[in-house]
């Protein structure tokens, strides 16, 4: 079966650069014609996608990863320019697909945590151990213990203003509907908090949204995380529960997050992907998509495109 090459541009990539990494990448063997005609349009993004017939998958991956680093080295291009990404027959032949994502800093914009740090004027503080966990330095659980109990005693009213802040990353919506009209099933699993997943889960009509459940006791907080820790293994358990529920084989799961959390969910997935992603993630991920468009996951995966 062929494996797929998909060239995604960012935005502002104009179109006469997009074609000459294409004859870069014909030129080098990635792929047999820079054809001109193969190029869709996903908004103001260029797509273009290739069969590779006969492709050993891991080392078309690696040329793939390699040819941008070597266009990023030589000062023609940017990782923000572009996503390209080697994927499986056995996803894009795959009767329906499972995408699981992260919720901080990927399906939406912001650290739930930090912004309820900040009623407790703690923000700084929390951000400092958000930023070393997600970079894989401290233990996820016993980090989110320690920045949970930063929110003891605030009213749970500030859940629903913190919910009023959130926004959506760019392309956030379009992705979870290009899924759904394809037929496909589309979840998130995050460190965060139910409370604030929930009307979130439900304004996109999710099929599956877990996260931690934060202790109130009297309209107030706590100060203590109730029930199983959404961590790294939790996070693989769901893909794999997920999956199997709706009878979809793994290889046709797609992970995407931004950091060391999303670590095994990624890794066990069918195409793992980093989004803006730390390094701990975005040196083991499948594909590095280094621009703030979500959708662009559809972009590689999906044939929706006219």
């Amino acid at each position: 079966m062929a494996s797929s090459l998909v060239f995604v541009s960012r935005p502002a990539l104009s179109r006469t650069d997009f074609i000459a990494v294409l004859q870069q990448a014909a030129a080098q063997g990635l792929i047999s014609k820079a054809d001109e005609n193969s190029i869709k349009t996903s908004g103001q993004r260029l797509v273009a996608k290739f069969q590779i017939e006969q492709a050993n998958h891991p080392q078309l991956q690696q040329a793939a990863a390699e040819f941008v680093d070597a266009l990023v080295a030589g000062g023609s291009l940017d990782y923000a320019d572009l996503c390209l990404a080697a994927v499986p027959a056995e996803l894009t032949n795959a009767p329906q697909l499972l995408l699981l994502m992260d919720v901080d800093s990927t399906l939406i914009k912001q650290e739930v945590i930090e912004l309820l740090a900040a009623h407790a004027g703690r923000e700084k503080e929390v951000a400092a151990v958000t930023e070393a966990a997600m970079r894989g330095e401290l233990d996820f659980a016993q980090s989110l213990i320690q920045r949970v109990a930063t929110l003891k005693d605030l009213p749970d009213t500030v859940l629903a203003e913190v919910g009023k802040r959130i926004i959506f990353s760019e392309g956030a919506q379009s992705l979870v509907q290009r899924f759904h009209a394809a037929g496909h099933k589309v979840g998130v699993v995050s460190g965060g908090f139910q409370q604030i997943l929930d009307p979130l889960a439900a304004q996109l009509d999710l099929d599956h949204a877990l996260a931690n459940t934060l202790g109130i006791t009297d309209a107030v907080l706590d100060g203590t995380v109730h029930g199983q820790i959404v961590d790294r293994e939790m996070k693989e358990t769901m893909l794999r529960a997920w999956a199997e529920e709706h009878q979809i084989p793994l290889e046709a799961t797609i992970a995407a997050g931004d950091g060391a959390n999303d670590l095994a969910m990624v890794a066990a997935s069918g195409l793992g992907i980093a989004f803006n992603a730390k390094p701990a993630l975005r040196n083991e991920a499948d594909v590095r998509l280094d621009f703030a468009w979500l959708d662009v996951i559809a972009d590689l995966v999906l044939d929706d495109l006219a």
